[in-house]
């Protein structure tokens, strides 16, 4: 029993990174239809931009809150302007090939740029070990949870509470209503990019401690943030946060439990079966998002 509840725990910190990444997904499908099959490299870059600044002298969080800033330029305006808004007249199969192909190149990019090698990469939190009633936490775990949590509910209520993520859901919901409403439209599918860019580097800042910074990291946890958007419901924020844990939690039992080989088929599984039984996922509505 002690031993599953610290796989548990352990879980739930993997869980709360896929939650970051998944709910990205979520976002973007919501706010303007489109499928971001880079989202694991939105992830990667900002690692690779975090490490550039820490060898320039750059502390931890400025070179944090530095790769914030050239997140949402790169990431938000320039991915939206310069690949979404030509290609989304023609459907959403250019974007997804788009993304795939955008998604390789970053990955090679960086290869060819930077290293091929795995860099480490400085904690928020110190090395600590808990031990409670015979389970061994981290401090790492216990923290990387805890913050990844706070931003997801700091999103799920800034878009519920406030009058700008009020607007944002109604441009999800029917983009003419809320144009005919007088909401700025391409503003509020900017801000969207906007979030999603600034989770990606908070999740780059929670996962590459523990993960090193690999310029092919981004291609599993990609995978698995958006198997777990749909696990949850595509359509649903907090499915995201319900799918992410599912994942984490799930790949780490099997890993211990029947061989670490089948640790990164987990996701694909549940998500399959997710798919066959409740194909609008576990939190998601059946509604058709309409343009």
């Amino acid at each position: 029993m002690t031993d599953f509840l610290q796989l548990f725990f352990s879980g739930l910190s993997t869980g709360a990174i896929y939650a970051l990444a998944a709910l990205g997904f979520t976002l973007l499908w919501q706010a303007s239809g489109t499928i971001n099959f880079a989202q694991g490299e939105f992830v990667m870059l900002p690692a690779f931009m975090m490490l550039a600044f820490f060898s320039a002298g750059i502390p931890l969080l400025p070179a944090f809150l530095m790769a914030c800033l050239v997140a949402v330029f790169v990431l938000g305006w320039m991915f939206k302007r310069g690949i979404v808004d030509p290609l989304f007249k023609y459907g959403m199969m250019p974007i997804v090939v788009a993304t795939i192909g955008l998604s390789i190149a970053m990955r090679n990019g960086i290869r060819a740029g930077y290293s091929a090698e795995a860099h480490p990469f400085p904690s928020l939190f110190p090395d600590q070990i808990y031990n409670i009633a015979g389970v061994t936490i981290t401090l790492q775990d216990i923290g990387t949870f805890v913050l990844a949590m706070l931003l997801v509910v700091a999103t799920q209520a800034f878009l519920a509470k406030t009058v700008t993520g009020r607007a944002m859901q109604a441009v999800a919901q029917n983009t003419e209503s809320a144009s005919v409403l007088g909401i700025n439209v391409p503003r509020m599918i900017f801000y969207t990019f906007a979030i999603n860019a600034v989770l990606a580097v908070a999740a780059a800042l929670l996962v590459t401690p523990t993960y090193l910074a690999k310029f092919d990291m981004g291609e599993s946890l990609g995978n698995k943030a958006f198997f777990a958007a749909i696990i949850g419901g595509f359509n649903n924020s907090r499915g995201a946060l319900l799918g992410g844990l599912i994942v984490g939690v799930c790949e780490n039992l099997a890993a211990a439990y029947i061989s670490p080989a089948y640790k990164d088929a987990v996701a694909l599984v549940i998500f399959m079966v997710v798919i066959l039984f409740k194909p609008q996922g576990l939190l998601g509505k059946k509604v058709e998002r309409k343009v």
